[in-house]
């Protein structure tokens, strides 16, 4: 996002037995979660920036929309092949190859900024989500991997709660660096040479943010290229997209996929317009350099409810708990819609803290007994990630035209599917 976007794209089945792990190697909890960190903040760190480009380049919301759009259809076009290759040359060496791609993605934010070129920010993103793409297609297979299979629902909670805490910091951080710089004129008050070095001066801030990074992820890179060869136990088994476009038959499977879909669709849709939504001035009326932080809120309330859900979804049926997740989302949004100030303000934000669950849950009720063709599942799920390139544009696209409030049906149209699916899957699959 946001998402945040979460993504489960597994290479292995999940485990079948209750006991057993799949990878013998201690301490692999510890790098997954850092994992989890770094690729979760890097795709809420879009949030701020949206707004920015938006008053730079003076776009309209589905034009800026196409951020997401480009950051979130890599997730179709990398997903399959990424896994391909996580399965040729293993885990550690995927991750350190993912990382480096996304060091690449970053690079590009300079060049992008020099010319101050919109267009060649939409390719900076396209890079560093593939190498987010490819490390997410490590992370949550390893995270399934390691550990019995009846508490996988849990597990995968708790390991997407360190998305959450990288969700959560990163827009916190990057409010007060890349919306604090904006200056008093505005770009659409500019024009001719004025206005190109007006948006070179304040691009250079989105480019040094990106540098930053870049440094930070070739650290962690370094760090996992070193340890290449410690997993042991490692397997991985041939499979073809057509395998996995089969099990779409499956009506869970085929629902699940849809939900992933949606929910993606929906939480980055909520978080890429919370900035305008909150600064309108029927709400907070507050500049986005003053209130971009809030963002952390929508984040922040998914890091809480996911370290909570991992115990709830021990107690009851995950199927209910989405199904209620779910619902509790669309009232919300409902209240939001239909209020001013702060109730309209927080009442969207909480959205996030029912955001929680969703993705780890949806992911693996929908792969519930594949076994062996779990594999086949998680690249088709993986796949069906690039709703958070489709759902945004139109919740951007139907804002220009209705204003954000009413536009907002969009996304509780997509919750109210995902309850269904809770209702649909809160019994056990049937192998």
């Amino acid at each position: 996002m946001a998402l945040a976007p979460d993504v489960a794209s597994s290479t292995d089945p999940l485990p079948e037995d209750a006991d057993g792990q799949n990878i013998n190697a201690p301490g692999l909890q510890f790098f997954v979660f850092g994992l989890f960190f770094i690729f979760g903040g890097i795709t809420s760190l879009n949030d701020v920036i949206i707004p920015k480009l938006k008053e730079l380049f003076t776009l309209s919301n589905f034009e800026v929309s196409l951020v997401q759009v480009w950051f979130f259809v890599a997730y179709a076009i990398v997903g399959i092949p990424g896994a391909k290759l996580v399965k040729k040359i293993g885990y550690m060496r995927g991750a350190a190859a993912g990382l480096s791609l996304m060091i690449v993605g970053c690079l590009l934010f300079i060049p992008a900024s020099q010319m101050a070129v919109f267009e060649l920010f939409l390719l900076a993103y396209f890079v560093l989500a593939s190498g987010v793409v490819i490390v997410q297609v490590v992370s949550n297979p390893l995270i399934s991997l390691l550990g019995p299979a009846k508490t996988t629902h849990s597990r995968l909670t708790f390991a997407q709660a360190f998305n959450s805490l990288g969700t959560t910091i990163f827009p916190l951080v990057g409010a007060g660096i890349i919306l604090g710089s904006i200056a008093g004129v505005s770009a659409s008050d500019l024009s001719g040479p004025a206005l190109d070095a007006y948006r070179a001066t304040e691009t250079q801030i989105i480019a040094k943010t990106y540098i930053g990074l870049a440094l930070a992820i070739a650290v962690v890179a370094g760090v996992v290229w070193m340890f290449r060869n410690k997993l042991q136990g490692e397997r991985h088994e041939d499979s073809s997209f057509i395998d996995g476009l089969k099990l779409l038959r499956r009506p869970r499977f085929g629902y699940g996929a849809a939900c992933i879909f949606l929910y993606v669709g929906a939480e980055v849709s909520i978080g890429s317009f919370m900035i305008n939504y909150l600064e309108q001035a029927s709400v907070l009326n507050q500049s986005a350099a003053a209130i971009g932080w809030l963002v952390s809120f929508y984040w922040g309330g998914a890091l809480v409810g996911r370290f909570v859900g991992s115990g709830v979804l021990r107690l009851f049926s995950p199927g209910k708990v989405l199904a209620f997740n779910a619902l509790g989302a669309i009232t919300l949004i409902l209240i939001s819609a239909n209020s001013h100030g702060t109730v309209a303000a927080y009442t969207l934000l909480a959205v996030g803290l029912m955001n929680s669950i969703m993705f780890p849950t949806i992911f693996s009720l929908a792969c519930e007994k594949l076994g062996p063709r779990a594999a086949d599942g998680s690249g088709i799920i993986n796949v069906a990630i690039a709703g958070g390139a489709v759902i945004p544009a139109l919740y951007g696209f139907t804002s220009d035209h209705t204003g954000y409030a009413l536009a907002l049906i969009i996304p509780a149209i997509c919750y109210a599917i995902i309850a269904g699916f809770g209702v649909f899957a809160r019994k056990p699959a049937v192998a």
